[in-house]
């Protein structure tokens, strides 16, 4: 994705003059600099524009800078956003901000592993970052409202052969090789095995309905409040399970994925010689880490997959993972897999699933939306199969 990105580019800034910006996550910049080489292409990192020079036409900074004002992309010919996953929520600050920011931009990019895993609506805003239809013009043309669920938006029956088609207009879903004719050679992954560990719980404090009627299981599908006191009633057990599994193959390198800030407390005392990345911990150190880990400098690594789930790349050393737990979060999820099982990737990948046994629906409705994922990019790989790039 980051040679793609880079070769397009390279184009467009000699066929159009200027400078041209990558944005991308925290720990991706090493590896433009390293694609950048082999293509012929010197990147820059920086912050702010009393940083760039005269001479130097392709630069990279991190969203931070763009989103917090101290970088107009304005200033470039081209911008590509290396995780197009971060416009994903309309609601979010970066997707409200950066929807007018790149007004004056004449060609813009956005370029992700993980197109709308599992809300096909999520792709229109794509669209409307990048000028090719207002998101509520397209939420009226593509989309009716399920009169049981508010906000749930699915595709008109009779519509979705002409949103695929739309899309593949604008955008495209390239696989493999083989998808445009060419050899696949090279681009092959290796196989990927997923273990399951359950975590059993006690059922005798399943606690009572709102109307006193004891619960006979208990059930974290019942809402957040349920989902929150299984992940800090099995803690201890999850984290041991983490040590556990890591210790069958303690010489491999493994990247533990957590989603709370007492699970990485909880994974440290378990596994004293895991290194960790979190929010408040400062940019540089964490970047450090990210590379370091990516570099093979240490073995254990434990992160949320929102600070090192996207764009980075674990394949040339890793290719195992843990997720010390699991959510409804499947865009994070899929990102979290695929910073390992991705092309350069030789070995086979191990991803290592813990769940309480009263998650079993948070488990259902993850292998669901993954199961949604794979049926979409079918359908946009059949598609191009049949019009190529026309």
């Amino acid at each position: 994705k980051s040679v793609m990105q880079i070769e397009t580019l390279r184009l467009t800034i000699a066929n159009a003059g200027g400078k041209a910006l990558v944005i991308a996550p925290l720990g991706v910049r090493q590896e433009f600099k390293r694609d950048g080489k082999m293509l012929g292409v010197d990147f820059q990192f920086i912050r702010r524009p009393e940083e760039m020079t005269d001479d130097q036409q392709f630069y990279i900074t991190n969203y931070e800078s763009v989103r917090d004002g101290k970088l107009d992309p304005n200033l470039f010919t081209a911008v590509s956003l290396d995780e197009a996953s971060v416009l994903r929520s309309f609601g979010s600050k970066t997707y409200q901000t950066f929807l007018s920011l790149f007004d004056r931009v004449r060609f813009k990019f956005v370029a992700t592993a993980t197109p709308s895993p599992n809300k096909f609506k999520e792709l229109i805003h794509y669209a409307g970052y990048l000028g090719v239809m207002d998101t509520g013009q397209a939420l009226t043309r593509f989309f009716q409202r399920d009169s049981q669920k508010a906000n749930n938006l699915t595709l008109y029956p009779h519509k979705e052969r002409e949103f695929w088609l739309w899309l593949n207009s604008w955008a495209v879903f390239v696989q493999a090789p083989s998808d445009l004719g060419h050899d696949d050679t090279g681009y092959a992954l290796p196989p990927m095995k997923i273990h399951y560990h359950e975590i059993k719980v006690d059922h005798s404090e399943a606690g009572y309905e709102g109307n006193g009627q004891a619960l006979m299981f208990r059930d974290s599908a019942l809402g957040l409040k349920d989902a929150a006191r299984e992940k800090r009633d099995t803690l201890e057990d999850r984290a041991a399970k983490v040590a556990e599994i890591i210790g069958q193959a303690p010489d491999d390198h493994w990247i533990i994925w957590h989603d709370l800030e007492a699970e990485r407390h909880a994974i440290q005392k378990a596994l004293p010689e895991a290194k960790a990345v979190w929010g408040s911990q400062d940019l540089d150190e964490r970047e450090q880490r990210i590379i370091d880990f990516s570099d093979g400098k240490f073995r254990y690594l434990s992160a949320k997959p929102v600070i090192a789930g996207s764009g980075c790349n674990f394949q040339r050393h890793c290719h195992k993972a843990v997720f010390m737990g699991i959510g409804y979060k499947f865009n994070d999820f899929i990102q979290a897999v695929h910073r390992i099982y991705r092309f350069l990737q030789t070995e086979e990948v191990e991803i290592h699933i813990i769940y309480a046994e009263s998650e079993q629906e948070i488990l259902k409705a993850l292998e669901t939306k993954w199961r949604q994922h794979n049926e979409m990019v079918g359908k946009m790989t059949d598609i191009i199969k049949q019009h190529e790039l026309g």
